[in-house]
């Protein structure tokens, strides 16, 4: 399918990295809001999993997932985000051979998880709704620890598919990354070499990461609706529908900017609509994650004043 007869192939030893823009100006606007993200996402994923911590109140299955959901976001902004920056100052920026591919793999692994987290947080807040009074007989902390356990080795078996069935075989002189990370759909349109199976095997696992656990999601907040309507307070009921809503629509942004980019048609050019979609769940999407999941949330709202009183009373003691 892809097979260039007689292509010169080398080993290619290193990768250049194109960046969102080859102007400089916009470089430089691209490094700032990219910098404003990652801090806001390194400060609020950081302030969760402190409060969960601290806070015994806290100690549940929903609240675990959190912490869980905030961990995986802080890392897979951390793989790629602070050498975007560097690069972003570097007027030809490289990667080595085996680093690309080690951020390929990482990056595939973070994002197998939060997609399977997703789906798992989902499942959980549908039994706290729809079956409260056995809610704390199902969602145990051992049964959740052994949920988080096979979401893990999964995810990581997983985000491995991709990267060993891709084939190393490039053409001389094409190792110019039409990306600012080392994205796995922008490297691909470098290889020369039939690309046949790996497109099978790339579609498939991306089967089982995408559509399958969003359809799930969606699954589970229609009885999730169906649950609240049961609700005889409107204001209740209203609540419900905002939080819900509010989490439905982060989710539905998240996977359906990655189900455009993966299970879409595939060809050898690359656009530039790639990176700004790759922006969206990589960067946006991880900021926004604290915001939907505390805000709306009296227990995270008071732990965080708790947490910020206790603060204030050791400023003014010292």
């Amino acid at each position: 399918m892809n097979e260039l007869r007689g292509a010169n192939y080398t080993e290619v030893t290193e990768f250049i990295l194109v960046g969102l823009s080859n102007q400089p100006k916009s470089q430089i606007i691209f490094f700032c809001i990219l910098l404003i993200l990652y801090l806001g996402t390194v400060v609020g994923n950081i302030l969760i999993i402190m409060v969960v911590w601290k806070e015994p109140r806290l100690h549940t299955p929903m609240y675990l997932f959190l912490c869980n959901l905030s961990f995986v976001d802080l890392c897979s902004t951390t793989t790629a985000v602070p050498l975007t920056l560097v690069n972003c100052l570097r007027d030809c920026p490289t990667i080595s051979y085996n680093d690309c591919f080690a951020q390929m793999t990482i990056s595939l692994f973070w994002g197998t998880t939060e997609c399977c987290l997703l789906a798992v947080m989902a499942y959980d807040r549908f039994v706290a709704i729809s079956n409260p009074l056995h809610y704390t007989l199902i969602m145990t902390m051992r049964a959740c620890f052994q949920i988080a356990a096979i979401m893990w080795i999964s995810t990581f078996l997983l985000a491995l598919i991709p990267t060993v069935t891709i084939p190393v075989q490039f053409c001389a002189g094409h190792n110019a990354v039409n990306h600012f990370v080392c994205e796995l759909e922008a490297v691909f349109k470098l290889v020369c070499s039939d690309t046949t199976v790996s497109e099978i095997m790339m579609w498939i696992n991306s089967i089982f990461i995408l559509p399958l656990p969003f359809l799930f999601i969606l699954l589970s907040y229609v009885r999730i609706v169906v649950a609240v309507l049961k609700i005889p307070s409107t204001a209740g009921r209203w609540k419900a529908f905002s939080t819900c809503g509010s989490h439905l629509t982060v989710v539905t942004i998240y996977y359906g900017t990655l189900i455009s980019l993966y299970l879409k048609p595939q060809n050898k050019d690359s656009k530039d609509q790639d990176k700004i979609i790759s922006i969206f769940y990589g960067t946006v999407i991880p900021m926004m994650n604290p915001l939907i999941y505390t805000l709306r949330n009296k227990d995270m709202i008071g732990a965080l004043r708790k947490a910020v009183g206790k603060i204030k009373q050791v400023r003014l003691s010292v």
